[in-house]
């Protein structure tokens, strides 16, 4: 469905050491920076980038936004969560664990990137 999502970071390069962090503990490999100091992360599924505004404001989170990324087990979504706390973000909801809804149990985990947006791991539950 997605092709890419961008999100706006103040200081990649604080940002791409968090997403280095967190990705790599999901199988992501490093981001690659381009010439105009934008960060990529290239997957088979889509790519998500890190780049400060356009149009030269302070990037913001967007209120109600969450981005969230796949994970194989529980333990990666513990290993995410962990790599993020110690590279720079902040912790956000509940802490990681099971939640059951409407669509199935899922395991979840929070995080405010350095910029404050906000993503999640998380796990279907079978």
């Amino acid at each position: 469905m997605f092709s890419h999502i961008m999100l706006g970071a103040n200081d990649v390069q604080a940002s791409k050491v968090f997403y280095d962090a967190t990705l790599g503990t999901l199988g992501n490999k490093p981001g690659t920076l381009d010439d105009i100091g934008r960060c990529f992360y290239m997957t088979k599924s889509g790519v998500l980038a890190l780049t400060k505004p356009i149009d030269g404001e302070l990037a913001s989170c967007g209120n109600g936004s969450t981005i969230g990324f796949a994970a194989q087990d529980t333990e990666a979504v513990d290993a995410w969560h962990a790599a993020g706390l110690a590279n720079g973000g902040t912790d956000c909801e509940e802490p990681p664990g099971l939640r059951e809804g409407a669509i199935g149990k899922l395991y979840l985990a929070y995080l405010r990137d350095p910029s404050g947006n906000k993503i999640c791991a998380l796990y279907r539950v079978a």
